[in-house]
């Protein structure tokens, strides 16, 4: 008999926790995707490639995952692949219809925001430049970045060459200047020199750097700079531009401040 009020009395206790587990489900779920809102908005964000102007480096429907903290800690380098927002100034490599409806149009933006659809107005590419530099193409067939050639065969797509065109641009303060590993059919910097910049893209557009890709899991790791941007003389080269305007600046300072001693 004691047994059996045990098993009824213990029954509707279960019943009670199975109950408040479902009354608690929505607001989990909100806590949820409020943090993974958060963590997108401020550390790492899921991205999807639309398109094949990364390629072999980064194939259509891969994911990556963008560290949008890391430029807070460091300057962009030469190498860096980046996303960054092209909203107001680029035409978007890929087309895609607008959304049916408002219920469609909030599916498509919490795709985007989760990286299982991509960004109509998102880009992805390689930094060849930063700001100060000068970037030419083509030394003997190789892009050069402040006279120092880029050994690029690491990371162009095969049979590619490194530009179709030649150009030669000074990078503008604030600017970078940026080009797909897929060169013959990326519309990248190449394609916007009648752009402000002259296809540079500002650094305030850029989202954050993509360092590792995530999907499909047999193409998964890292993606480093490539050896050739720790080349030295493209840090000196481009180094020595600040240094000298420096110095040009402090002459007309001190022969102020000499005029001023004589005059007292």
């Amino acid at each position: 008999m004691v047994a059996e009020d045990t098993h009824q009395n213990a029954k509707p206790g279960k019943d009670k926790k199975g109950g408040s587990f479902w009354r608690e489900l929505p607001v989990l779920i909100v806590v949820a995707l409020v943090l993974a809102l958060l963590i997108k908005s401020f550390v790492v964000q899921a991205f999807y490639i639309p398109s094949e102007s990364m390629e072999n480096t980064l194939l259509k429907n891969d994911r990556v995952l963008v560290n949008k903290l890391v430029y807070r800690v460091r300057d962009i380098e030469r190498g860096d692949i980046v996303v960054f927002s092209g909203v107001d100034s680029w035409a978007g490599e890929v087309q895609f219809d607008p959304p049916a409806n408002p219920v469609a149009g909030f599916f498509r933006w919490v795709g985007t925001a989760f990286g299982v659809v991509p960004g109509e107005k998102d880009y992805i590419k390689r930094v060849i430049g930063v700001p100060g530099d000068k970037v030419k193409c083509c030394d003997e067939g190789r892009i050069t970045v402040n006279g120092v050639p880029l050994d690029e065969e690491s990371y162009l797509y095969p049979g590619d060459v490194p530009s179709l065109g030649n150009f030669e641009i000074d990078v503008p303060p604030g600017r970078l200047w940026v080009m797909g590993d897929h060169r013959s059919v990326s519309l990248d910097s190449r394609a916007h020199g009648g752009d402000p910049g002259g296809g540079a893209i500002p650094i305030d557009q850029v989202i954050g750097r993509a360092f590792v890709k995530v999907w499909p899991f047999d193409r998964a790791g890292i993606l480093p700079i490539p050896e050739t941007f720790g080349q030295k003389g493209l840090a000196a080269a481009a180094g020595a531009a600040p240094l000298l305007l420096g110095f040009a600046g402090a002459f007309p300072l001190m022969a102020l401040r000499r005029r001023i001693r004589v005059k007292r």
